[in-house]
């Protein structure tokens, strides 16, 4: 059985990221996408070589060969387009964060049980070999019982040298949701809940101390995961380039074990004083793992690890995180 994909929103992230994913894909086919700009979308189809274009949504849900739909917008449009999908009779994907805020996300999750369409959203890491040798780490004892985690994301501001006008949507939060503290943390976050189980409470402070654009810029977070692991987390977007730093770390009464979450560098294991590195390639289109998992669940195998379900409690825990700058 062949999945005919349609996708709606053929940007950036399409490009390598994970459009060719979707034809690259066992038993998987593109066969239509949309843009808004119909020469951006007609291009984008001649050069993946797919038959179909559209500039309006609608028409691309409808179309009868389009089995299933891939959602890469910005998060502003998730909830509506997804919510257009399944109301059509569609399974969907959807990129992350799952939508602008956690209400949206029940809203989309509600609509998945009552049409009993699938609803899929791209956290990837979830398929990636680095970051399922941690889970497997973990979950055989190799750290003993594991006391805690922390996470430290320290970023460049790419805007420093750009006019309000040239500023990516990433830190409009009427259309990202918040800014880049959403954009990336949703990644981190959402792999806790595929290792350590929800989580159940979480505090946070976020502040803008920069002030290149109106989304915060500087994060703090604690949290505690129902399985009892207990959280702290650091981000802040604006540091100088030299001060980056992207870890996640966790540690056990045996020792420890760290990963980049973006720069997929080696996993570092220290257990009883001893390092070991331990290095993973990751594929191509970095989302084709999880892309062949959906089509896979769609043809009748196995089961995909994101789901909308987990995905929103991704999005609770943001929300709750930056709630105070924002407002409730």
């Amino acid at each position: 059985m062949t999945i005919r994909w349609g996708i709606i929103g053929v940007g950036d992230v399409t490009e390598v990221k994970s459009g060719p994913a979707f034809y690259k894909a066992e038993n998987s086919q593109l066969v239509a996408v949309m843009r808004r700009n119909p020469e951006k979308a007609k291009d984008y189809a001649i050069r993946h070589n797919v038959s179909k274009w559209y500039s309006n949504a609608d028409e691309l849900i409808h179309d009868q060969e389009v089995d299933a739909v891939y959602v890469a917008t910005p998060p502003d449009f998730h909830a509506d387009y997804a919510i257009r999908v399944m109301k059509a009779g569609k399974p969907v994907y959807v990129e992350k964060p799952m939508a602008l805020n956690y209400n949206q996300c029940l809203e989309m999750v509600k609509i998945s049980d009552e049409t009993g369409q699938p609803l899929r959203v791209a956290y990837y890491r979830r398929t990636l070999p680095a970051f399922l040798k941690v889970k497997e780490l973990i979950e055989k004892g190799t750290l003993g019982k594991i006391f805690m985690v922390q996470i430290r994301l320290f970023k460049e501001a790419v805007e420093k040298n750009q006019s309000p006008n040239e500023m990516n949507w990433r830190v409009k939060p009427e259309i990202s949701g918040a800014g880049h503290f959403f954009d990336l943390a949703s990644h981190q976050f959402d792999y806790l809940d595929f290792v350590l189980g929800p989580i159940k409470k979480v505090k946070g402070s976020a502040s803008n101390q920069a002030g290149l654009y109106n989304a915060e810029d500087t994060v703090t977070a604690v949290w505690k995961h129902e399985s009892g692991v207990l959280g702290s987390g650091s981000w802040c977007f604006v540091v100088d380039k030299n001060d980056e730093e992207d870890i996640i770390e966790f540690i056990g009464e045996k020792g420890k074990v760290s990963l980049s979450c973006f720069n997929h560098g080696p996993v570092s294991l220290n257990i009883d004083g001893k390092l070991t590195e331990l290095n993973f390639e990751n594929p191509t289109h970095i989302s084709q793992n999880l892309v062949q998992q959906v089509v896979n669940e769609l043809s009748g195998g196995e089961k995909c690890v994101s789901t909308g379900e987990s995905a929103a409690r991704t999005s609770w825990v943001l929300d709750e995180v930056v709630k105070d700058y924002y407002g409730d």
